[in-house]
């Protein structure tokens, strides 16, 4: 799918969809829990509708009402099961963690960019504790696993993705005695904070002591009624327009939340942006904006809204923690800076930091999203901005985490 976005003033008020990390934490742990579940709020992605498809096949029951989905847990945890995960990571590195834990046989797939993923996280981890499995080449899915991890002290590096560590916290109350999860190097950490937050809703509490995970065993989810939250990821991408001069006001965000990305606030700031809060939403004042440094090592997932709003201020702007793209839905660094080449603008890589050598004005033309929604969601804000149009080859991507996207521009 091509999906031109025309340059010109765009005056919105967004209700911002729900967090698609919220939901498939929320969803997995209310499969795991004995009862109903009530959540409230849940999105339609592509990553939600894997976990929603998986819990299922697990042996949970679902039924969605309006906005309402109720979830009747899990009653035995199967002994063998096939899982297919779609595109989304963070279901399949949640799933991959809970099926250790228990006896018996399960394969994991996936299709697209996940199964050019690496798992070795997972691979390492499994050696350590003598689990049969067998990955494809290079770690990656389809995953066979015969799974049976015993409780007690397992120290992991963190570094790769805190995906795997929540994972982890999400699984090991499972087991029938205490476990102390040490965690090495660990990387966006507010997304470990939100899976400490959501097993707390669901009945389990975790201690933790710096990179110590003190794990209670043999413990029990517990039935809930749960509403999830908006999403600050999504949000990115119009807080952005919103700073680069579009009437565009943001609804449905907390500035409570733990989401890694609501990080974006500071970035603006330290862009000498201004932040307007009302009852009626979120905007950004970014009259006065300037190049600016950022550190996103902890949420990565800003890197293409954030290229997009250095793209368009005068100067150089530094944004760090590049080493957190090259396993993501494409390696966001290298295309990034593909395609604002194509627009005439400069991205340099140097090591862990990405240089923006921003312009006043940038020529439309056409791209491509490489699969990757966050890739196509940035250039067509862009797109509002530039001399000419915008072309976003393979915009269809934007379903996997914001499916109605394409929408605010009809």
């Amino acid at each position: 799918m091509i999906q031109e976005v025309l340059p010109g003033n765009y005056s919105r008020t967004i209700q911002i969809p729900a967090s698609k990390s919220d939901g498939q934490r929320a969803l997995l742990a209310a499969a795991l829990a004995k009862g109903k579940s009530y959540i409230y709020q849940l999105g339609n992605s592509k990553d939600e509708l894997a976990m929603l498809q998986c819990i299922e096949q697990l042996g949970a029951k679902t039924t969605r009402n309006g906005e309402t989905l109720e979830v009747e847990g899990i009653t035995e945890f199967p002994n063998a099961s096939s899982l297919h995960c779609g595109e989304s990571g963070l279901t399949s590195r949640l799933l991959i963690a809970v099926c250790a834990m228990h006896p018996g046989d399960f394969l994991i797939s996936g299709e697209g960019s996940l199964l050019t993923r690496s798992m070795e996280f997972y691979a390492d981890l499994f050696k350590q504790h003598n689990l049969k499995f067998t990955f494809e080449e290079n770690n990656t899915l389809p995953l066979y696993l015969r799974g049976g991890i015993q409780p007690g002290e397992i120290v992991v590096d963190g570094s790769q993705s805190s995906q795997y560590i929540s994972g982890l916290l999400m699984g090991l109350p499972l087991l029938q005695r205490d476990s102390i999860l040490v965690v090495e190097k660990s990387v966006s950490t507010p997304y470990i904070q939100m899976t400490l937050t959501t097993l707390k809703a669901f009945g389990i509490t975790i201690n933790q002591e710096g990179n110590r995970y003190l794990i209670l065993g043999n413990r029990t989810y517990q039935p809930v009624k749960y509403t999830v939250e908006g999403d600050w990821s999504s949000a990115s991408y119009w807080l952005v327009a919103s700073a680069l001069g579009q009437d565009i006001n943001v609804q449905g965000l907390s500035l409570e939340s733990l989401q890694a990305d609501k990080a974006i606030l500071e970035a603006f700031e330290n862009a000498h942006c201004t932040i307007l809060q009302s009852e009626n939403g979120i905007q950004i004042n970014g009259t006065q904006r300037k190049s600016f440094e950022f550190d996103a090592t902890n949420c990565p997932d800003l890197f293409p809204a954030l290229a997009t709003f250095a793209s368009l201020i005068p100067g150089v702007s530094t944004i760090k923690g590049v080493h957190r793209l090259q396993n993501k839905e494409s390696n966001r660094g290298k295309v990034l800076q593909t395609e604002f080449e194509k627009l005439g603008v400069r991205i340099d890589l140097d090591a862990d930091v990405m240089h923006i050598h921003g312009q006043s004005t940038i020529s439309g033309g056409e791209i491509n999203a490489h699969n990757d929604h966050r890739i196509a969601m940035c250039f067509g804000v862009l797109g509002m901005f530039t001399e000419s149009p915008i072309s976003i080859n393979g915009a269809e991507s934007v379903a996997k985490s914001y499916p109605n996207f394409w929408e605010f521009f009809l």
